[in-house]
């Protein structure tokens, strides 16, 4: 054995124990994560096979509603950090006191969103987008539009659990309601069963049913099941405690601006590829689709991070902290690779999962190409971020998502697309730009960090 290979076994087995406990904690997050991608694999295969225009039309809308659904995530993401710091300590009733709150909180936050995204849908003719797809956008708009509130109360309880360190239950849940979603798509698209054929709109329909029915099992889950038990008296105590809302305001506004700008970077686009037409439209809607199964895994992973920080980071571990982060790290990238490589060995079939259309499929996969590339960047932006919310350091990460997203990868979107002729293509081309940009900033902000709370390692 040479030298350099003992230092590196050496380096890497000080971390063993944190690989498996990440891995532990994340990979339910991630085979829940990975259900959402089915279900999205699920819709875009079925609405695709139905008619080309309604996987057009889905690719409008889930574009426009990914603001607010990851903004929303991101609100109810800053109570996880928050739960595990206290988990750490082992003070359960603070623990059900933020549930409480957090449901309070996320609650208006999704009544404000449906207010939000009711402006946009009465604007939807001031869009740009093709007037044939108008009349199939609108009733799954409305869909859409009704499963916020559910989904944002629902996501309270899964980042409750996620904090303490419960991944399991909620990965049940949320694979119990993508097969709900499924079946009711094959029932509702095709209009099996004596149903009528819907199209979209039963594809919305279905959505809606099983975001309901995931936030009824959690709240059926917490007040029968023993894992929660202690944490009911703290839910039940009497009265709001200010001080949490302001407390869970901050890190969740902080935190969805965050993944919201990283979402708006993909929505503006969105919209923009509307502008191309509606192949256009079916080609940018299987390749995000396809996209999200590198970014759900990764999410899984950078969630379980953000527990272990906030976990040690309670207890004042900062050395912990640190190896914690790195294994994180290590494992996204490790996954980073392996979802590139899957991208490119799959670009020239996988479309035709999706669609018939051979100009889709060829679109595809040249975005393909480009979608392999920002996978690093994905992954580094996504293992750095859930490392400062672990510390609770957000409010310059969202500024600095600004930076990264809007300043730097929005213009290179429409640069690359519209002024210099790229179209689609050019369109595509801003995303790992962005990404990268906004992965390394975040990482020099998370060691400045470190360094100030507990000095050089």
């Amino acid at each position: 054995m040479t030298i350099f290979a003992a230092v590196m076994i050496a380096y890497f087995r000080q971390y063993l124990p944190h690989y498996k406990d990440t891995l532990r904690l994340g990979l339910p997050i991630v085979l829940g994560q990975l259900g959402i991608v089915a279900v999205g694999f699920a819709d875009s295969i079925m609405v695709g096979r139905y008619a080309t225009a309604d996987l057009a039309a889905s690719s409008f809308v889930n574009s426009v509603f990914n603001l607010p659904l990851l903004f929303g995530l991101g609100f109810s993401y800053g109570l996880t950090p928050l739960v595990g710091q206290y988990f750490g300590r082992g003070e359960s009733a603070r623990v059900g006191n933020l549930l409480r709150d957090s449901l309070l909180a996320n609650g208006i936050i999704g009544v404000l969103l449906t207010l939000l995204m009711l402006a946009g849908y009465l604007n939807l003719h001031r869009m740009g987008q093709p007037a044939e797809l108008l009349p199939l956008i609108r009733p799954y708009f409305l869909l859409q539009l009704a499963s916020l509130v559910f989904l944002m109360t629902f996501n309270a309880f899964k980042q409750f659990a996620d904090g303490i360190r419960d991944t399991v239950t909620p990965m049940w849940i949320m694979l119990g309601s993508n097969v709900l979603n499924v079946a009711g798509n094959y029932l509702l698209i095709y209009g099996h069963a004596g149903l009528p054929a819907l199209g979209l709109t039963g594809a919305g329909i279905s959505t809606l049913a099983a975001r309901m029915a995931a936030l009824g099992a959690f709240v059926l889950v917490f007040y029968r099941g023993a894992r929660y038990r202690p944490y009911r008296p703290g839910f039940r105590a009497r009265g709001t405690r200010r001080s949490n809302v302001r407390l869970l305001s901050k890190m969740g506004l902080m935190v969805g601006a965050q993944m919201g700008m990283e979402t708006t970077l993909f929505s503006v686009t969105g919209v923009m590829v509307g502008w191309l037409g509606p192949v256009a439209l079916a080609v940018h809607q299987v390749t995000v689709t396809l996209s999200m199964l590198g970014f759900m895994i990764y999410y899984g992973v950078g969630a379980a991070v953000s527990v272990r920080v906030s976990n040690f980071a309670g207890r004042g571990e900062m050395r912990e902290v640190r190896r914690a982060t790195m294994a994180g790290f290590h494992l996204i990238l490790l996954m980073a690779a392996a979802v590139a490589l899957f991208f490119l060995a799959s670009k020239g079939w996988i479309a035709y999962l999706f669609t018939d259309s051979e100009e889709v499929a060829t679109g595809v996969s040249v975005l393909m190409l480009i979608m392999a590339l920002y996978q690093f960047g994905d992954g580094l932006q996504i293992t750095y971020a859930n490392s400062l919310r672990g510390i609770a350091d957000v409010t310059a990460m969202a500024l600095l998502s600004f930076a990264g997203y809007f300043l730097v990868g929005l213009p290179v979107c429409y640069l690359a697309g519209f002024t210099f002729g790229g179209g689609l293509t050019g369109v595509w081309l801003g995303y790992p730009v962005g990404l990268t940009l906004a992965g390394l900033m975040f990482r020099a902000r998370y060691y400045r960090q470190l360094r100030r709370l507990a000095g050089p390692a």
